[in-house]
């Protein structure tokens, strides 16, 4: 993979990159993790983090019901105390990718034990 361009007035990797038609599917779910991390952070201020009000959008959009009920306020609140581990007040994309991490982990096993 190529070194990304500077392109500030695109943040998606695929265009940044310059490889979208040759990309691997790999690369293709890295760039998504970045596009859709970057699509909701930075609304209510810094672009590379995530406020609790940023997360429960992303959380809702992209997670549904998979993580929890868009109404419970109880699970919204521990899912961003449990990721936000430096205790920022905000979710960076290295707590964010944790996060996708474990549920692919989940999803992994629950169709694997299915087999």
């Amino acid at each position: 993979m190529s070194a990304p361009h500077d392109s500030p007035a695109d943040p998606n990797p695929a265009f940044t990159w310059g490889l979208s038609s040759n990309m691997s599917d790999i690369q293709k779910a890295m760039a998504l993790l970045i596009t859709s991390f970057s699509k909701y952070a930075g609304k209510e201020g810094d672009k590379n983090t995530l406020s609790k009000e940023e997360l429960k959008e992303l959380l809702q959009n992209e997670f549904g019901e998979m993580v929890c009920k868009s109404n419970d306020k109880e699970a919204i609140d521990r899912i961003f105390r449990d990721l936000d581990t430096n205790r920022s007040n905000s979710v960076d994309f290295s707590e964010f990718v944790k996060l996708v991490c474990c549920l692919t982990q989940m999803c992994h096993e629950y169709f694997t034990c299915k087999k």
